[in-house]
């Protein structure tokens, strides 16, 4: 499922692009500090964006983390299979049929955080 940052076309990391909770101080510092040490802010937006490119031990702790805070805080968080920018030197997912199909299918709107079609 994974290949070297060099693979042919088709290869993709997965995108997630997270939207903070309005929360009193405490509550909105504790969000900050799940996310900073995971993801980066973008001013422009208001809004924080990680990458990954495999389900590794690290990428899933990743998402538990974003789940995790999603239901602790109410943080929006938005899954999306995008290709793989110029500048990532790491680990890709490759355009397996399967799973491709699957997170590609995240797009659905109503679905709960986490929560995958099934086939």
């Amino acid at each position: 499922m994974t290949s070297s940052p060099n693979s042919p076309e088709g290869a993709w990391v997965l995108e997630a692009t997270i939207r903070t909770a309005p929360a009193a101080d405490p509550q909105w510092q504790e969000q900050l500090d799940r996310l900073r040490p995971i993801a980066s802010y973008d001013q422009q937006t208001q809004t924080w964006h990680t990458r990954l490119g495999t389900l590794n031990l690290a990428g899933l702790q990743l998402l538990q983390t974003l789940f995790d805070t999603a239901r602790v805080h109410g943080t929006e968080v938005c899954l999306t299979p995008v290709v793989v920018p110029a500048y990532w030197d790491g680990p890709v997912f490759t355009r397996e049929p399967d799973v491709a199909a699957l997170l590609e299918a995240q797009a659905d709107q109503g679905r709960p955080l986490g929560q995958l079609p099934l086939p």
